[in-house]
């Protein structure tokens, strides 16, 4: 049996981001079920650092990490985490007061955007169809998240640290014995006071392992796919396009298009894999939207976000449960918020104070606590 002070179940991104700040505080192990880390929900994010996405604790959670990814430490990646990229979310005659709820709500938090009424919209670089539009909203700093990179910089980053990483090491048996949680795995038996549920989709069923009441995850699938953009266009230099009812995105790809119903299907935790008609959906939605002629899919695939209730994240002990903790419910914002996540998760599990950038922002502990699901 390896004892250590943390045991991290789940290396997608909040695993990783929650055993990075974790490994200052202690000695960290990471099990993660599949043979590679970030196999599910990370590694198929095509993650945008976006200010307005979501609701007032994700929002706060955004602009508290912004910093990290702005300007992360010395080492932990070679490459910049971010890069420009405006979003445009736009709608049509019948989402015009849409437009100007989100416009309101948002504009406190990010003063930068831009009102535009629907000539302004057509005049941006993006094939919108002119008899579609009839405003738009313009997010100027928003900017493109190197998923790959933050989420190997987290790993890189608890290595040097003096964490383990441990694949195929799935947890078939938790529990509680004098003082620690054991984790049975196919990799061997681990033992810590605190064990952090960051297994995504899987919470749920890592917590009933555990002998502790779920707290009533929901994943979603969330489809997306790549087609061909018009070859007389410069692809690159368009804005991400969004719905402002979330009904469609799409955004620039490596010289291609990629394309999403912003579908939210009820699943089991499962392999996500994407169906033809929530392609088929997507397709049409973007092409009565814009310009584009959708001839030949070139990639799809499909991933899990999971929602709580209220849809905002849970982060903190279990009532019930001591050393228990929970990290789950990020919903599709997981990769923008795990820097301020992660250092949340460290803090509490290690009874300090939550970071300064996090509670400027009015982010609490209680807020963020599973013990608000009742």
């Amino acid at each position: 049996m390896e004892r250590c002070d943390f045991l991290v179940i789940g290396a997608g991104m909040a695993g990783a981001s929650a055993a990075y700040w974790l490994a200052e505080r202690g000695r960290v192990v990471v099990l993660e079920q599949e043979d590679a880390a970030g196999y599910h929900s990370t590694g198929r994010s095509a993650a945008m650092y976006m200010e307005t996405y979501g609701g007032p604790l994700t929002r706060g959670l955004a602009t508290a990490g912004r910093a990290f990814l702005a300007d992360p430490p010395s080492g932990f990646s070679d490459t910049p985490l971010l890069s420009p990229h405006q979003v445009l979310y736009i709608g049509r005659a019948d989402q015009v007061d849409a437009l100007d709820r989100f416009y309101q709500e948002c504009r406190p938090l990010v003063p930068t955007l831009v009102r535009l009424d629907a000539a302004e919209a057509l005049d941006q670089p993006a094939p919108l169809r002119q008899d579609y539009v009839a405003g738009a909203v313009l997010e100027t700093v928003s900017e493109e998240i190197d998923v790959s990179a933050l989420h190997q910089g987290y790993l890189r980053g608890l290595r040097a640290r003096g964490g383990t990483l441990m694949t195929e090491a799935e947890v078939t048996a938790l529990d509680r014995n004098r003082g620690l949680w054991h984790a049975e795995t196919p990799a061997g038996t681990f033992a810590a006071p605190v064990v952090v549920n960051a297994a995504g989709a899987w919470c749920d069923a890592v917590a009933a392992r555990a002998g502790v009441p779920p707290i009533g995850l929901e994943p979603k699938r969330r489809t997306a796919f790549i087609f061909d953009g018009p070859a007389d266009d410069d692809v690159a230099a368009w804005p991400m396009i969004h719905d402002v009812g979330d009904e469609f995105y799409l955004k620039p790809d490596a010289g291609r298009v990629l394309g999403s119903p912003a579908d939210e299907t009820p699943s089991d935790p499962c392999d996500a894999y994407a169906e033809e008609l929530d392609i088929a959906v997507g397709a049409d939605r973007i092409m009565q939207a814009t310009t584009l002629e959708i001839r030949h899919i070139r990639n799809k695939w499909a991933g899990l976000r999971s929602f709580v209730a209220d849809r905002m994240p849970v982060a903190g002990f279990d009532v019930a449960a001591q050393g228990f903790y929970w990290l789950a419910g990020q919903g599709g914002a997981g990769i923008m918020t795990a820097p301020a996540l992660g250092a949340i998760t460290a803090a509490i599990a290690a009874g300090d104070p939550l970071p300064e950038d996090a509670a400027a922002r009015g982010v609490t502990a209680a807020q963020l606590s599973p013990g608000r699901l009742g």
